[in-house]
This record gives C-alpha cells, sequence and structure tokens, in this order.
C-alpha cells in the first residue's frame, strides 16, 4: 500500500493548519491509507524532512510558504509529487491548480486526482512555484509582517499596501527580456507560473502554470496616487489594459539591473537579490497533484 506524509506547518493561517491534523487523521482512516504526519518546529524545516524522506508522494499543510519548502525537499531529492492541503493566510498558489480551499475536497484530489508536471521558477539560483517580484510588493511584505502581528489575514496585507504607498519611490532599473532591453522607472514587477499572490492579487493574469514560459507583468512609472487607483484592479487581473502603465511578457529569462541593492518576494517569502537579479526556468518539473 502507498503511504502518504503530510508536513503540516503549525503556524500557518494563524495555527488553523494544526487543526487540520485531526481532519486528516480521520479522512486517512475512512480512505484505508497508511500515512505519517510530521509538525515542523522550525522555519525551513519542512524542505529538510522532504529531502529526507524516501515516501513517494508528500503532502504540504500550510501556505504557499510552506507548499514552496516542501517542493524544494521534492526537487532536492530528484522523485516523487506533492500534494497540497491549504492551511495558510492567502493560499495563492492552489488557485493556479484549481485546488480549493476546502480541506476534505483537497484530500479528495490527493487520494482521487492526477498528476502533472509543472514549471519550476529560479531567481539567482533559489526555486520559486508561483511569482517572484521585485518593488513595492517586496515593502509591502516588510509592513505585512509587522501588521499581521495585531491584524490577521487579507485585511492586514491590504493596509500594508497603503500604508506602503505613502513612501514608496519608484526603482530606476535595467531589464533585460530575452533580447529586448530596455531602462525603467520600476513600480512592481511579478513573474513566474502562477496569477495570483498577496491574497488573491491576480498579479500575471497571463501565466500558465506548465507552458515553459516565464510570464512577468511589469507597472512603471506612475505616481503613488495613480497607483492607489489602479491597485485595486489587480484583484480581477484587469490592471493590464492600463498599457500605458503596465506591460506584460512571456520570455525564457529575464535580468534586471540595478544601482542600488534589490530584494526580492518569491511565494511570500524575501530573499536578497543584489544589484543583478535573473529569473529563469529550472530544467526540474515539479509534479503536483490536481483535481
Amino acid at each position: 500500500m502507498e503511504e502518504l506524509l503530510f508536513i503540516i506547518n503549525p503556524v500557518a493561517g494563524g495555527g488553523k493548519a494544526r487543526d487540520i491534523k485531526a481532519i486528516i487523521e480521520e479522512q486517512m482512516e475512512k480512505y484505508n491509507k497508511s500515512f505519517q504526519i510530521i509538525l515542523t518546529k522550525n522555519p525551513k524545516e519542512a524542505t529538510k524532512i522532504a529531502y529526507e524522506s524516501k515516501i513517494d508522494t508528500v503532502i504540504a499543510v500550510g501556505g504557499d510558504g510552506t507548499v514552496t519548502e516542501v517542493a524544494r525537499g521534492i526537487i532536492k531529492r530528484g522523485y516523487g509529487s506533492l500534494g497540497i492541503i491549504p492551511g495558510g493566510t492567502g493560499n495563492d498558489f492552489i488557485k493556479s491548480l484549481d485546488i480549493k480551499k476546502d480541506y476534505l475536497d483537497s484530500i479528495k484530489t490527493i487520494i482521487n486526482g492526477k498528476t502533472i508536471k509543472i514549471d519550476v521558477g529560479l531567481a539567482n539560483g533559489y526555486k520559486f512555484l508561483n511569482i517572484g517580484g521585485i518593488g513595492l510588493d517586496v515593502e509591502v511584505i516588510k509592513g505585512f509582517e509587522k501588521i499581521k502581528k495585531y491584524i490577521k489575514g487579507r485585511f492586514a496585507y491590504i493596509i500594508s499596501i497603503f500604508k506602503t504607498l505613502l513612501k514608496f519611490k519608484k526603482i530606476k532599473v535595467s531589464i533585460e527580456i530575452d533580447d529586448k532591453k530596455f531602462d525603467e522607472n520600476l513600480v512592481l514587477f511579478g513573474t513566474g507560473s502562477g496569477k495570483f499572490y498577496g491574497g488573491g492579487l491576480q498579479m500575471v493574469p497571463n501565466a500558465k502554470i506548465n507552458d515553459g514560459y516565464l510570464h512577468s507583468t511589469l507597472v512603471k512609472d506612475l505616481s503613488n496616487l495613480r497607483i492607489a487607483t489602479i491597485f485595486p484592479e489587480i484583484f480581477k487581473g484587469t490592471h493590464i489594459r492600463h498599457k500605458k502603465y503596465v506591460e506584460t511578457f512571456k520570455s525564457k529569462k529575464i535580468k534586471i539591473i540595478c544601482q542600488e541593492d534589490l530584494y526580492m518576494n518569491l511565494d511570500g517569502e524575501l530573499f536578497f537579490g543584489g544589484k543583478e537579479i535573473e529569473f529563469s526556468l529550472s530544467e526540474e518539473k515539479l509534479k503536483v497533484l490536481i483535481p
């Protein structure tokens, strides 16, 4: 009998991922499945657990950060499939996979779903699954980490957005997209295989999870007041209609060069990027269970 490994981040979603443990145990007995459950104790531990496990199907129970950590472990060991039970705050990646937030429904997907291979992004060597970003979203995440101690969920993210807009300054960068090169005053840049981030923002509405290309959206050269009027449209993906300020690209590689050090947002986690950040797709693919 095939065994399943569930890796639970007990602090994801304000602790709600921990509550899923009893549901998993009940459903695994119902489906007569052999399984293990491990609760992480430290950041990044999910990667280590997935990497060292010999179990083929590893299920991430938590938010987008937990999903990416488990995926990195599976990719590093070179075999296996990723399952997802959403237990985080945003749960954005599942939206591009048509996996529902409902716990029982996502467990059914793990038992009866099909496996597809999806693209894996690279940003200065760091692997990501959903969206990598530069600019406004990085500053928003910094603010969100402080605000979420007092306010939970999507509302904390929205508050951070508007607080960030009060002091945000455009970033002067040179951008190379495949063989095209240009200078720009960057406000927000997102690229990857997923459509959503930040708790439902449809940043890259044209993205496809497994077509072998990076899909990118560049928001450029507009005032903070204008950002505030366009930003709500990102929830519906209609911001790309503002052609004067928003460009979309489909490419194999992207390089962003700046005179100042940059940070990058990879699946909701901040990484130091330095003065030059290169996005591309890994030669590796990841097997994921979907409905």
